[in-house]
């Protein structure tokens, strides 16, 4: 290989790590944006240096209860949760090669919905418990679908039908438990099962965030190996990607951060699903684009749930205003992709 390609290859990854840097330092500065304006607005509105000061100073009395008590549990846990679902949608769609096999298509989010769902009406458990059993379902759901799927031969077509299958079947479950469940929990599970943010409170927030300090490090150690996955089977072997292991690490962090953010805030529409297409518009492909998918994630659960408080004569939970914007982009994919022959 003569030396200007050499140079030029070069030149080109400086280039693409720049642009890389440079869309990620922007999605950083619009999360700390949307998270001062979670902060700040509300049925008052405070000043920064009023925000920042009731964060240390409980002497501030009413600023200090709307800041530290409800603005900002409803902040950590639609930022927590917008990374989760960031990250996990995006691992799904790289690892198997199609936008849409998503969690929020192949029932995995229903799963864990299902289980968060029977906890808290049926058994009435605190939310640790909850998260605990949603992460169980959602792995179970994955081992399902997986071996539903499995015919000989591997089909990622096979996959997504058998997901949408479990899915109607897990929702009629979802549908028996609002039936039996304890009328007087009704309202509540009907907010939480649109995805929304109101009632978050900091110690049922707790296992979310731990959950994602723990198994978002892990997800970005392995992106590049998640990248080499993408481009099949034998071909992550000859790259020497033991297959087998890092599916098993990449599908128990992403169901997990999946689970415990299910559990937490609901099953907030589209946000895995769309996180992944858009970090890759952005950056472009063949990158480690967990990061900037995770980014993504928080950028729309957070200015979906300021949408959905102020900018509609009614205020909308969070996952209302992210479905709204979804579904016109999974018609859109869905006919790009018959067109390609890919359906």
């Amino acid at each position: 290989m003569s030396k200007s390609i050499m140079v030029m290859i070069k030149r080109g990854r400086n280039k693409r790590r720049q642009r890389w840097l440079l869309i990620n330092v922007l999605l950083v500065l619009i999360v700390s944006g949307l998270c001062v304006g979670m902060l700040m607005l509300g049925n008052t509105i405070y000043p920064v240096r009023d925000v920042v000061r009731s964060l240390y100073d409980p002497s501030m009395g009413g600023v200090s209860f709307a800041v530290a008590t409800i603005r900002l549990p409803r902040l950590l846990a639609g930022f927590f949760a917008g990374i989760a679902f960031g990250m996990a949608g995006h691992t799904f769609q790289t690892m198997l090669r199609n936008p849409l096999a998503n969690p929020d298509v192949l029932g995995i989010t229903t799963g864990s919905s299902v289980a968060a769902l029977f906890c808290l009406l049926i058994f009435q458990t605190n939310q640790t418990t909850a998260s605990l059993y949603a992460v169980i379902a959602g792995l179970l759901t994955v081992i399902v679908i997986y071996l539903l799927a499995w015919r000989k031969t591997f089909s990622i077509g096979r996959l997504i039908l058998v997901g949408l299958g479990i899915q109607a079947m897990l929702n009629a479950v979802i549908s028996y438990l609002l039936l039996v469940g304890n009328q007087q929990d009704i309202p509540a599970a009907l907010r939480w099962l649109s995805g929304s943010l109101n009632g978050a409170q900091l110690p049922a927030t707790l296992p979310l965030i731990w959950t994602v300090v723990i198994c978002a490090p892990l997800l970005i150690l392995l992106g590049n190996r998640l990248n080499i996955l993408e481009l099949g089977e034998e071909s992550a072997i000859s790259l020497g990607v033991k297959t087998n292991r890092t599916r098993l690490l990449l599908i128990v962090c992403a169901v997990a951060m999946l689970a415990v953010a299910t559990a937490s805030t609901g099953p907030i529409a589209f946000v895995a699903f769309l996180s992944g297409p858009i970090a890759q518009r952005l950056v472009g492909g063949g990158y480690a684009n967990i990061v900037t998918a995770g980014l993504i994630g928080a950028i729309l659960v957070l200015a979906a749930d300021l949408l959905g408080q102020f900018a509609f004569g009614v205020r909308y939970p969070v996952g209302i205003v992210t479905g709204m914007l979804g579904a016109p982009y999974l018609l859109i994919l869905l006919i790009k992709m018959n067109r390609r022959g890919r359906l």
